[in-house]
């Protein structure tokens, strides 16, 4: 009997990594989509598919160009989410709000930097 619990033990480790590298490669899959700007970080926080459940909100968010922690932050502070909070257990409204805030970010334009003469460059 000893025999057949370890037998079972090793093919629920096989099933378990297998499902991990599934997970992992759909995880890249999606994150490359959204750093190409091909989805929306706001439509995966809607849609939340099974690829995300477990993913923190600033790894999708920092898989946006041009995300890093301080902005990841600036936005998930006022809203009252954590960063490393889980997209799939985010609340409706949280869900919401950070959906919401991520597309009113999209619809605006950044702002451009501040451009010095070059005789202050210089200086």
């Amino acid at each position: 009997m000893g025999d057949i619990a370890r037998l079972d033990a090793g093919q629920q480790h096989l099933q378990a990594l297998e499902h991990a590298n599934r997970v992992r490669l759909a995880r890249a899959e999606l994150k490359r989509q959204v750093a190409a700007a091909q989805r929306s970080a706001a439509e995966v926080v809607r849609s939340c598919p099974w690829e995300v459940r477990s993913m923190s909100i600033s790894d999708l968010l920092m898989s946006q160009k041009r995300w890093g922690q301080a902005r990841c932050r600036r936005v998930l502070v006022p809203i009252g989410v954590p960063e490393n909070k889980q997209v799939g257990t985010l609340t409706e409204r949280q869900r919401l709000a950070l959906a919401g805030t991520l597309e009113d970010m999209a619809a605006t334009p950044p702002e451009r930097p501040i451009q010095r003469s070059p005789a202050l460059s210089a200086a």
